[in-house]
C-alpha cells in the first residue's frame, strides 16, 4: 500500500564504507543466527517453563517458598540498612531481560537486591475470583493456567513474555480496556518490601489505619519501581469462554477508521476492540465477544498454530478483500494473536519468516525470546536502531487520534500502527487524568524503520512528546524519553508520588522514576 505524502529529506554524514558493509551483512544474514540457534533455544526455555509451572502446580509449593523468597529479600534490604544505605537500590534482574529496547545504565552503581526467583502463581481464589501472583509471572503462564480452568484475567496485554510486574509499575493495555481501562485498574492490592524492609499489602480499601498503604497501591503504578519491591499482586479474575467472535472492519479513509473506532469503543455489545493501521487511509477496526463455540456455518481461524500466517498479515488481507469478515478464534489464539511476530518487529530479522514453506517448516519453532533477541543484539545494529528505529506507546485522548496519526506519519512514517482504546479513569497516579470522568483514550503504538530521512531520534520524539503533552496524554515509560525533568513532570502528576517518597523513606533509597526512565539513563 502506498501512502499520501511524501517523506522528509535530508543530508547525513556518510559512514565509513566498512561499517555500512558490516551493518549490511548483520541486517540480512541476522536471521540465521536467529533461526538456527536463538529459536531452539527459545523453544526449550518455554518447554522448561511449562514443565516446571506444571510441577510447582501439581506440588502446591509457591505459597510456602513465596514466603521464604520475601524473607530473603527482606534480608537483603535490612542488610543494606545495616550497613549505612551507601548507594540506592534497584533490582538484580539483567537488563537485557527487561521489555525495554534499551539496557539501564544507572544499575550499575546502585545495591542490587534479589529479586529473580519471583515467578510463581500463589493462589487461584474461584469464590473471591482473584489471582495472587509474583511479579515476574508472564501472560503466557497466567493464560495457561486460567483458561483451562474457565477463568481470565480482565486485561491480557498480548505479548507471552510480558510480567505483572512491568504491567503494575509500568503500563498495560489490551482490547478489552475499553471495559476495564488499564491493567492498573484491574488490580485488587499490592504486597511491596519498603525502603526500612518492611512488608507492606497496598490494597485499594481505605480503612483508617491503612491510609498510607492505600496511597502506596494508587501511587505504585508507572512507578517503576521507585516506591518500594513489589513481591505479589491480587489481581481480579472474571469468567470466560473457550471462543472469541471476532468482525473485521476495513477502511479506506482515516475519519471512516476513526469514526467505527470510537463507536465500537462505546458499544456495550462488544467486550474486545482494537485496531491497525496501515496507510495514512486503510485501517482496519477488530471488535470481539466471547462465545462458547463456533456456529456450524462459522469461519473457524486457529490463528495460534505454527502454520498461519502472522496475524497483521492475515489482517492486512482484509482489507484486500474490502468486505466485513467474521472468524472465530480460541481464547488463548486471540489474547496471544501477536505474539509470534512480535506484532511486525520480527519481519525485520526473519523477513521471509511468513513465507508459507518457512512457516510449515520452522513456525512451531516462533516466536524468538525477546529477551535473547536483546541479549545477542550486535553493536551496529544497535547504532542502527539509535538512527532510524522507532519503538512508542503513545496514549492520548481518542477524540485526538485523526491528528495524532497524521503528525506521526509526518515525522515517522511508520506502518502498521497498533491502536487500542481504553477507558482511562480518574483515580489518582503517575498517569492521572484530571478530568474527574472516565474518558476513552486510545494506546497508538508505533513500532518499527522510520522512512522519514531527516528522522532525528532526540528531536523528533521531543517533537512528539510535546504533541502527547498538549493533549494531555501521557508516554509509556519503557520507550525513549527526551523530556527534561520540567517537562516531564507536566507530563505526569506528582503530588501523590511525591508524598509517598517522603512517607516510605524511598529519596535516598530508590532513583527518582525521572532518573530511571529518562534517555540519558539507558545505554
Amino acid at each position: 500500500m502506498s501512502t499520501t505524502r511524501k517523506s522528509k529529506s535530508s543530508s547525513t554524514p556518510k559512514r565509513p564504507l566498512s561499517e555500512r558493509l558490516l551493518e549490511w551483512v548483520v541486517v540480512h544474514f541476522r536471521w540465521v543466527f536467529v533461526v538456527w540457534f536463538l529459536l531452539p533455544l527459545s523453544l526449550v526455555y518455554d518447554l522448561y517453563t511449562v514443565a516446571r509451572d506444571k510441577v510447582i502446580h501439581f506440588a502446591q509449593s509457591a505459597p510456602k517458598a513465596h514466603q521464604r523468597k520475601v524473607n530473603l529479600i527482606q534480608q537483603q534490604i535490612r542488610k543494606w540498612n545495616d550497613e549505612g544505605r551507601k548507594t540506592k537500590l534497584c533490582t538484580a534482574r539483567p537488563g537485557w531481560l527487561t521489555m525495554s529496547f534499551r539496557f539501564p545504565k544507572y544499575k550499575k552503581d546502585l545495591t542490587a537486591i534479589k529479586t529473580n526467583t519471583l515467578i510463581d502463581i500463589i493462589e487461584f481464589n474461584e469464590e473471591e475470583r482473584y489471582v495472587t501472583v509474583e511479579p515476574m509471572v508472564t501472560m503466557g503462564q497466567l493464560t495457561r493456567f486460567l483458561i483451562p480452568k474457565g477463568w481470565t484475567l480482565p486485561i491480557v496485554p498480548e505479548l507471552d513474555d510480558l510480567t505483572v510486574g512491568g504491567m503494575i509499575n509500568g503500563c498495560g493495555v489490551e482490547s478489552s480496556g475499553k471495559k476495564y481501562g488499564l491493567f492498573q485498574h484491574t488490580c485488587l492490592s499490592f504486597d511491596i518490601i519498603t525502603a526500612d524492609g518492611e512488608l507492606v499489602v497496598a490494597s485499594k480499601d481505605k480503612t483508617d489505619e491503612k491510609s498510607k498503604a492505600q496511597a502506596l497501591f494508587f501511587g505504585t503504578p508507572w512507578s517503576h519501581g521507585t516506591l518500594g519491591f513489589l513481591v505479589a499482586a491480587k489481581i481480579r479474575i472474571v469468567p470466560c469462554k473457550p471462543w472469541m467472535k471476532l468482525t473485521y472492519y476495513p477502511y479506506s479513509s482515516l475519519r471512516k477508521t476513526y469514526e467505527k473506532l470510537e463507536l465500537e469503543s462505546h458499544n456495550r455489545d462488544v467486550e474486545f476492540v482494537d485496531a491497525i493501521q496501515y496507510d495514512l487511509d486503510h485501517g482496519v477496526i477488530m471488535s470481539g465477544s466471547m462465545c462458547d463455540e463456533p456456529p456450524k456455518n462459522g469461519v473457524v481461524n486457529k490463528l495460534g498454530k505454527w502454520y498461519k500466517p502472522w496475524f497483521f498479515k492475515h489482517v492486512e488481507s482484509i482489507i484486500k478483500k474490502k468486505k466485513i469478515t467474521t472468524e472465530y478464534i480460541p481464547l488463548r489464539d486471540y489474547y496471544h494473536r501477536h505474539s509470534r511476530s512480535i506484532f511486525w518487529e520480527i519481519q525485520d530479522i526473519i523477513q521471509f519468516g511468513n513465507n508459507v514453506i518457512f512457516r510449515y517448516l520452522f513456525g512451531w519453532l516462533s516466536p524468538p525470546k525477546i529477551s535473547l533477541l536483546k541479549l545477542t543484539t550486535p553493536n551496529i545494529l544497535k547504532k542502527l536502531y539509535d538512527r532510524q528505529h522507532v519503538l512508542q506507546d503513545m496514549l492520548i485522548p481518542l477524540s485526538e487520534l485523526e491528528d495524532a496519526i497524521e503528525l506521526f506519519h509526518r515525522e515517522v512514517e511508520i506502518y502498521p500502527i497498533w491502536l487500542c482504546p481504553f477507558n482511562f479513569f480518574p483515580t489518582q497516579s503517575l498517569a492521572h487524568q484530571r478530568s474527574g470522568s472516565s474518558i476513552m483514550y486510545v494506546d497508538v503504538g508505533v513500532y518499527g524503520n522510520t522512512r522519514v530521512k531527516s528522522y532525528d531520534p532526540e528531536k523528533t520524539t521531543r517533537r512528539l512528546e510535546e504533541y502527547v503533552r498538549s493533549v494531555k496524554g501521557f508516554q509509556m515509560l519503557y520507550a525513549d524519553t527526551y523530556m527534561t525533568r520540567s517537562e516531564f513532570f507536566e507530563m505526569f502528576d506528582s503530588t501523590l508520588y511525591d508524598w509517598l517518597r517522603v512517607k516510605y523513606g524511598c529519596k535516598d533509597a530508590f532513583p527518582d522514576v525521572y532518573d530511571k526512565v529518562c534517555r540519558a539513563a539507558r545505554d
